[in-house]
């Protein structure tokens, strides 16, 4: 006969079996966090190292490189290494884009949450999930083929400008924050409907005035983050841009943006060379405008759980 295991055995195995794998999980759960960490980490060391050499180590002017108007790291007499017109056209592609994709995204997520029947957002949800999944170079490639034969044809220039670049990057920025932004409308509690209804309002003012405010910082952060996808997007924006060194006067001209010139001059440049060394340079430019964006996003996550 088997013999019969009393009932306080059996509840210590079954806690060791619990504790068991509570610890394995733990164990597994801490080395992920440490393989993300250390590998921040150690991006971020090695591009700030790789990115202050073109400084430390070849005596480019910081002052120079961050307001100079000229980039011609390739003339061997008088080498110059300007990249203020890359900044200002990342800056102004992301901001320009962030303005048109941040009230019609912002407008689809009032439409699907407070709007539209739920038949409406059955419709939308899957087309939003859509534009996420298209590769990049495809919107590069409708832009080239579409939006730059047109914009040189009906509103001038040579097609390839900073508005085309910014109409490709706000269609590819609109996913993300249309989703965030429908989260957000989303997580409202019914009762600010409700008592905004009550007190006669109508469904505009109600959203106008109770439900934007109240979702402002979730609003602001699927702008934020939006922008940030903007900031270091490369291949799409390469394609449509025009990618030229100079200072651009209108938003029809042509423009680059510091992903832009990484990207076609990275594979051109000798290791160790002092264009190499100003190209990680930029790198850590847009290392340290990411970190900022995030550090933004954190602010206004504090902001919405105040």
């Amino acid at each position: 006969m088997e013999r019969l295991i009393p009932a306080n055995e059996r509840l210590l195995k079954s806690r060791k079996k619990v504790w068991g794998s509570e610890l394995r999980g733990k164990i597994i759960v801490m080395i992920c966090a440490g393989i993300m960490i250390s590998t921040t980490i150690a991006i971020t060391i090695f591009l700030g190292i790789k990115g202050i050499q073109s400084f430390t180590k070849n005596d480019v002017s910081l002052l120079e490189f961050l307001t100079s108007l000229n980039w011609n790291p390739t003339n061997k007499e008088n080498p110059e290494y300007g990249a203020l017109p890359f900044i200002f056209g990342s800056f102004a592609v992301t901001f320009l884009s962030a303005l048109i994709a941040a009230p019609l995204g912002i407008g689809g997520a009032i439409f699907m949450t407070e709007i539209a029947p739920s038949w409406g957002r059955k419709i939308l949800q899957p087309v939003i999930e859509l534009l996420v999944g298209i590769p990049s170079v495809v919107y590069g490639f409708i832009g080239l083929s579409v939006l730059v034969p047109f914009i040189r044809e009906h509103v001038g220039g040579l097609g390839f400008s900073l508005l085309t670049g910014t109409i490709v990057l706000s269609i590819m920025i609109l996913p993300t924050v249309t989703t965030i932004a429908t989260d957000a409308m989303s997580s409202l509690p019914k009762n600010l409907r409700e008592g905004s209804y009550a007190l006669g309002a109508t469904r505009w003012q109600t959203i106008r005035k109770v439900l934007i405010p109240a979702a402002m910082p979730s609003l602001l952060t699927a702008i934020v983050l939006g922008m940030a996808r903007a900031f270091g997007e490369a291949l799409a924006v390469q394609m449509v841009i025009g990618n030229v060194r100079d200072l651009p006067s209108s938003i029809l001209d042509a423009s680059a943006t510091l992903t832009t010139i990484i990207t076609l001059n990275m594979g051109h440049t000798t290791y160790g060379s002092v264009e190499n060394n100003t190209l990680w340079s930029m790198g850590l430019i847009l290392l340290i405008m990411s970190f900022g964006f995030i550090l933004l996003i954190r602010y206004l996550s504090s902001r919405r759980k105040m």
